[in-house]
């Protein structure tokens, strides 16, 4: 049987590999997306101070921080059993609206924007940022760079540190702002929501308006109807902060609604033998393997996700964008993985309409930012949507606050089932007997999955566009007959 190897794959958040197996006719036989990373947070967690959790978990990723301090603050908030103010509340979504902004601008034009900018089959040293960035010109690389610059003063001035915020506390936060800090932040917002049209704007110039990319959009390959998941406020519109947990079926049907501390009766976990990360699926649906549909438990929770199970946006402009999306898209749900890039832009308005709001709340200024907690502490569950997806932390403490048990199931662990049949898919439709298999073909099975924007563990990019790549063929009795490599010595 050949063997086809993507080691490693390329734009992501830390490292995996794309196995391919083939047919003696050079049909696929299989497919395995595997992860040869074992973080372990869970289990070095246990025996640590709870208050310590916000600070332990964000070292997971060093692109996606804000979002375990989150996680793990809100978890304390319930395990303290004591409510913050509602001023911290304010600040802590802040933060988290302004932390949405750049990870959805790095995301789009860093790690997918090649592949369409550049295009899919182009070199590899041109498809990049740099490539992107050449193509569209220098006043749009400098808003992207602008804008990420901007957020990130916003991070480092309410959560201390540009990166691994010291923010959050059970009850509150660390910190109030300055009516000066609070004007500045609100120019950046404005800033912001005029980046976020702009950026609407190059989706809608580069990819809506070529067919061939639209077609691409719209095809069958990168089609996947599952259940989708994610977090809406009291009237079922799109938050990234708090809220319930909502999941509807491939239909768009609501199929259940729950609360953080309710997450276990809704959610499951399965394990492979040959990767190290889970495969959450729907309890009250079942495992039925790496299949679609309503009677398969697989669900996903990506930007596309979280609009497909919210009945719309919380700010203005981010609806108009949410409606002429599902109007092109022939309404909801959109079951195209290849929108996600679309949704994450439509969350990328709404986080800086809603940094906006919240920068001109009367009460962001107010220095009523904690109450102290007074009860014994015991459990608590923390859910936030982070950009790859729903984020769970679940603690269980001694009662003098130590860590007895720890639960997290992050974005992309969420993901994990419907991204590998999203490659095998793509795999399946490419790779044809008689297809020569080129760089190019290899790249359009990785936008399969950069959709999800995967995070792995932490953050590598190669920058250059000379990616260690090694593809090496066998005949079908395991003999090597030729191997492909570039950037490996």
């Amino acid at each position: 049987m050949k063997k086809i190897t993507i080691d490693p794959i390329t734009r992501l958040e830390g490292h995996g590999k794309i196995t391919i197996f083939l047919n003696e006719d050079g049909s696929v036989a299989n497919v395995y997306f595997q992860v040869p990373e074992l973080r372990g947070f869970e289990k070095f967690s246990e025996g640590r101070p709870a208050e310590d959790m916000p600070q332990i978990t964000q070292r997971i990723c060093g692109v996606c921080p804000e979002a375990h301090h989150m996680a793990a603050t809100k978890a304390l908030d319930e395990l303290f059993h004591v409510e913050p103010t509602s001023t911290a509340r304010k600040l802590r979504e802040l933060l988290y609206s302004a932390f949405y902004v750049t990870d959805h601008t790095t995301h789009f034009y860093i790690l997918a924007a090649p592949d369409f900018v550049m295009g899919p089959d182009a070199p590899p040293a041109e498809r990049n940022i740099l490539g992107v960035i050449a193509k569209v010109g220098l006043e749009l690389g400098g808003a992207v760079i602008n804008t990420r610059k901007q957020n990130h003063w916003i991070i480092q001035t309410v959560g201390g540190r540009p990166i691994h915020p010291c923010f959050g506390l059970p009850g509150g936060v660390s910190r109030a702002i300055n009516e000066e800090e609070r004007a500045q932040i609100e120019e950046i917002a404005k800033s912001s929501v005029e980046f976020g049209k702009l950026s609407l704007k190059v989706f809608d110039d580069v990819v809506l308006k070529n067919k061939a990319y639209l077609d691409m959009v719209l095809s069958d390959t990168f089609t996947q109807k599952s259940y989708n998941m994610g977090l809406v406020d009291k009237n079922n519109k799109v938050n990234f902060y708090d809220g319930k947990v909502r999941v509807v079926g491939p239909d768009g049907k609501e199929f259940c609604k729950y609360a953080p501390r309710e997450y276990l009766e809704h959610i499951a976990e399965r394990v492979e033998p040959w990767t190290y990360l889970k495969f959450p699926y729907l309890k009250k649906v079942g495992w039925k393997g790496f299949v679609d549909g309503k009677d398969s438990g697989v669900y996903r929770c990506t930007p596309l996700s979280r609009l497909n199970a919210a009945d719309g946006m919380a700010t203005p402009l981010a609806q108009e964008a949410y409606d002429k999306m599902y109007s092109t898209l022939g309404g909801k749900p959109a079951n195209f993985t290849l929108a996600t890039h679309w949704a994450r832009l439509v969350e990328l308005l709404y986080a800086a309409e809603r940094l906006l709001e919240l920068s001109k709340d009367p009460e962001i200024t107010s220095t009523d930012i904690r109450n102290i907690p007074t009860a014994k502490p015991d459990e608590g569950v923390g859910i936030v949507e982070a950009p790859r997806g729903t984020l769970t932390h679940h603690y269980i403490t001694d009662e003098r606050g130590v860590i007895k048990k720890c639960n997290l199931i992050v974005g992309t662990t969420n993901n994990y089932a419907p991204l590998f049949m999203s490659i095998k898919k793509a795999a399946e439709d490419f790779i044809k007997p008689g297809v020569e298999i080129t760089e190019g073909l290899l790249n359009r099975i990785e936008m399969a999955w950069r959709p999800y924007d995967p995070c792995l563990s932490c953050a590598t990019h190669a920058l250059p566009g000379q990616l260690p790549l090694e593809v090496t063929i066998y005949d079908a009795q395991g003999n090597e007959l030729q191997k492909l490599s570039q950037g490996i010595s």
